[in-house]
């Protein structure tokens, strides 16, 4: 299954602007230098009080449609 992994820091005003409606999709270039699109609405499970943050996984049919969003848990690093 094809997929995508990327790093996003939004903050909780910058989410308002999806979350209220002003915004449909999240735009982001993938670790590999593609340009993704995937529905703000896929973000919810992951909003914190300081907003989104981390490293996700967005897996997508052969024909580049949404299937999944996951995100991974932080490196030791990190």
């Amino acid at each position: 299954m094809p997929q995508a992994r990327f790093r996003l820091q939004l903050s909780n005003e910058q989410y308002l602007a999806y979350y209220s409606g002003h915004a449909r999709n999240i735009s982001v270039i993938s670790e590999e230098g593609r340009r993704i699109e995937f529905p703000a609405e896929k973000l919810r499970p992951y909003i914190t009080h300081t907003g989104v943050q981390g490293v996700f996984v967005l897996e997508y049919t052969e024909q580049g449609r949404f299937r999944s969003l996951q995100q991974l848990p932080p490196a030791d690093s990190e």
